[in-house]
């Protein structure tokens, strides 16, 4: 199991590891479709590096509209621009398009052209961060594995917009205007292989309904959450990154068991109303519970196993897996308890 999770992460990391400059070649020499076959015409408004003849780089120029997209293109980068509308027409010849940012311009929903993303079949990678989008677009290319829409007006979700994206690994949703009625129970309903979900700086005052089952890391930073229902994190039995920093939790909004959760490895928990220790799983191996208002410590009561069991080395396997532990901004007052360290003999860093 611990070998599943973790050859999931490295995965993870390394779709996450792709970023605006730095692109994969993903192109096969012995494709009939290579880019050697089309012209090297390139718009006189952008860049076109000889080195990487398959990318078109037309960010910081200041441009209004999306210039003609020769064929030979995959990735294009028009990023920092004033663009304001999407249409089919630039898109006529670039049927091979897998990556396309058009992060930072000024584009609307009413800009899009209807039909036009979905169109491009080959598209992996989709960046729409910071524009004026009010809803997410639709309808969206199926093949996609990337979807970053952070920091828009969105605070709609049209029905079945995601229905149709098995693919996606990763769908970025933080710092818009999402409230609770935009997420229904089959909101994110047919994404089967998303691994990231971040719904961070929202105005979400409850857990999000119905994430998909395989979500790996959930962000939930910057809400106003104030209650964990029973039993939440059953419904996603793969989550390992649970941040849910900056909310409205309370002792009384967590319940029992709400984080004994096995297959979290990373729980962020600070700044929020905590007043203690929430019970934690043993194989927990980051907790953040800095900023909140907890006085004391008692590692008897919030070790995961029996202190007689933490002092015996023969149970070695069994330990509590914890190796950072992080409580600054509270009311603790040093030193360390010392049942703390009986408990937690895998501890690295504690802040207090």
């Amino acid at each position: 199991m611990t070998l599943k999770v973790y050859t999931s992460l490295l995965l993870l990391f390394l779709v996450n590891s792709v970023w605006t400059r730095t692109v994969r070649q993903v192109y096969d020499e012995l494709d009939p479709e290579h880019w050697s076959h089309y012209t090297f015409e390139c718009p006189r408004e952008c860049f076109c590096p000889p080195s990487f003849p398959n990318a078109l780089y037309c960010d910081n120029k200041g441009l209004k509209e999306i210039p003609a997209i020769p064929a030979r293109i995959w990735y294009l980068y028009l990023q920092n621009n004033l663009i304001e509308t999407v249409s089919e027409k630039p898109f006529v010849n670039a049927t091979h398009l897998r990556w396309i940012n058009l992060n930072k311009n000024k584009i609307t929903n009413s800009g899009i052209e209807s039909g036009v993303l979905s169109k491009l079949k080959r598209l992996l990678y989709l960046f729409l961060e910071d524009n004026e989008l009010e809803e997410v677009p639709a309808p969206l290319p199926v093949g996609l594995e990337q979807l970053r829409l952070a920091r828009n007006k969105i605070s709609r979700i049209p029905d079945g917009v995601f229905s149709n994206l098995e693919n996606l690994t990763m769908l970025d949703l933080h710092q818009n205007s999402l409230l609770d009625s935009a997420l229904q129970s089959d909101t994110f309903q047919g994404l089967n292989n998303l691994m990231q979900l971040n719904i961070a700086k929202n105005s979400l005052k409850k857990m999000p309904l119905s994430i998909p089952a395989n979500t790996l890391q959930l962000f939930l930073d910057n809400n106003s959450i104030e209650v964990i229902p029973e039993n939440y994190f059953s419904a996603i039995p793969k989550v390992t990154f649970l941040r849910l920093n900056y909310n409205k939790l309370s002792d009384e909004g967590i319940p029992s068991n709400g984080f004994n959760v096995s297959s979290i490895l990373d729980l962020q928990l600070s700044h929020n109303q905590l007043t203690k220790i929430p019970p934690i799983n043993a194989h927990l191996e980051h907790l953040h519970l800095d900023h909140n208002r907890i006085k004391s410590v008692n590692g008897t009561q919030i070790c995961p196993v029996s202190i007689a069991v933490a002092e015996d080395y023969s149970f070695y396997s069994n330990l509590p897996r914890l190796r950072y532990l992080r409580l600054d901004g509270n009311e603790i007052q040093p030193p360390i308890p010392l049942d703390i360290m009986i408990c937690f003999r895998l501890l690295q860093a504690v802040v207090i």
